[in-house]
């Protein structure tokens, strides 16, 4: 008897938690306005220009949403957070959905109660070193200091790394990129860590990027992408098909260039029908205008066009796509169907 009052208090318990989380969709649209979680200040992926505003290959995917929702790409507020801030502000409601290089891992899926709503980016952690050091390898930094980001999954796997080679480092604690990046050209560490895509965005910010080398060992898996709180399906439900709308738009050859020609009328392919609003119902489903998709997409274009623009190979970033290519051509990137 006991264990079913019990179970029931739990399930009150957790339904009054999902019930409380809920509601997240309902409170951007009455607000006009939606507050999304970025880094600090990460060249390619988020950081503001001269003029404050924000652009990257994250960002994009906040405006994307706000897109979808708003109708508005510009109606976002853009909040800054650290990798000890960042979890806090979502938890509490400060921001709607974070989108700031974050790792999807077991225990902050589940023991931190949010949702990955997806991947925007395949990473993994790498190392960077000034030239003149003269290592051309991880396992030669027995005895270095590392720079490393505290509160970060970075932080975890340079233990592990270390430790599994046999060899030691010493520490050296920081809360931001820019701060990482100080200390790193001050000799205050001899290395500095983080996912790839961030060391090739930093490298590509020094004044003689030649000088340092990204060095070839991949010590981890680390996929990066959008998150929410838990008990709010509706909302993470809005945020995880704006991303497959992004990814969808690039597979299917819908551009920010055409989008507009191929919205006007319904055409011969039923699923860029569906995914653009002239045919079913989708929008509806998810409690959006028809035009979601479409509005989202054409903000800054498709996954590719996004990419291209911000970290690309075209870029100062330089990223190719390797894992981050569409199925299609070898990569994982990979969108279920809009039917």
């Amino acid at each position: 008897m006991k264990k079913t009052v019990f179970f029931g208090t739990l399930t009150v318990a957790g339904l009054a938690a999902g019930i409380a989380a809920a509601g997240t969709l309902d409170d951007v649209k009455a607000r006009g306005k939606l507050n999304c979680g970025v880094t600090t200040g990460l060249v390619g992926f988020a950081a503001p220009d001269a003029n404050g505003v924000w652009n990257g290959f994250d960002v994009g995917v906040c405006r994307a949403v706000a897109a979808a929702v708003l109708g508005d790409s510009n109606a976002v507020e853009f909040v800054p957070t650290t990798g000890k801030t960042r979890f806090t502000a979502l938890a509490s409601g400060e921001i709607d959905m974070l989108a700031r290089n974050t790792t999807w891992t077991f225990s902050r899926d589940v023991d931190l109660k949010f949702d990955f709503v997806g991947v925007n980016y395949y990473d993994g952690q790498g190392f960077l070193v000034p030239k003149e050091l003269g290592v051309s390898s991880a396992k030669d930094l027995d005895g270095a200091t590392v720079c490393i980001q505290t509160g970060t999954t970075t932080e975890l796997n340079l233990a592990d790394f270390f430790r599994s080679n046999n060899i030691s480092y010493e520490p050296v604690p920081i809360e931001t990129n820019a701060e990482g990046q100080q200390q790193y050209l001050a000799g205050a560490c001899d290395a500095y860590t983080t996912d790839a895509s961030g060391l090739a965005a930093t490298r590509a910010a020094f004044e003689n990027p030649a000088d340092h080398v990204v060095l070839p060992e991949i010590i981890s898996k680390e996929p990066l992408g959008p998150l929410v709180r838990h008990g709010d399906n509706e909302w993470g439900d809005v945020v995880r098909w704006t991303l497959n709308a992004l990814i969808s738009a690039e597979e299917l050859g819908v551009t920010s260039a055409n989008i507009g020609d191929m919205s006007a009328a319904a055409g011969d392919n039923p699923e860029i029908n569906r995914l653009l609003g002239t045919e079913g119902n989708l929008g509806e489903m998810l409690g959006l205008d028809a035009g979601w998709a479409m509005n989202a997409i054409a903000v800054g274009g498709n996954y590719g066009e996004l990419f291209e623009k911000n970290i690309g190979e075209n870029t100062p970033i330089g990223l190719a796509r390797g894992l981050n290519a569409q199925w299609t051509n070898g990569g994982l990137l990979y969108s279920p169907p809009f039917r």
